[in-house]
């Protein structure tokens, strides 16, 4: 009933830039707080940004000062603006939400993921 898409991810020089977006859809009450994680081959997932619904931000020290996390809450829309990307971002990054749907209970949900791959 509610599915994250991601979108934006890519091939990119180092130093480069991208933005990803995540598009929350379905039968959806409210989106609580919101996040952006990624995963490297051989690695954990590992959460790199938050937002709540008021907007407070938090981020993994790895991604500070290069990564804005941001949401469109009319659009039930969260983006990833990255820059100064480094090699070591390389991974699938992916979106994910704490939902209240409209006809179930409040959980939260993963999109599929996206690739970054940042060469050197």
């Amino acid at each position: 009933q509610v599915q994250l898409v991601e979108s934006g991810g890519g091939l990119v020089q180092a130093g480069g830039s991208l933005r990803l977006s995540c598009v929350a859809s379905g039968s959806i009450f409210r989106i609580n707080d919101m996040g952006w994680y990624r995963q490297a081959p051989g690695n954990q997932r590992e959460l790199l940004a938050s937002i709540t619904s008021g907007g407070n931000t938090n981020y993994a020290d790895s991604v500070k000062g290069r990564f804005t996390i941001s949401r469109d809450a009319a659009k039930n829309t969260m983006y990833l603006q990255m820059n100064s990307l480094k090699p070591e971002d390389t991974a699938v990054y992916y979106c994910n939400a704490d939902v209240s749907p409209l006809l179930a209970a409040r959980g939260r949900y993963w999109g599929q993921g996206t690739q970054v791959t940042v060469s050197s």
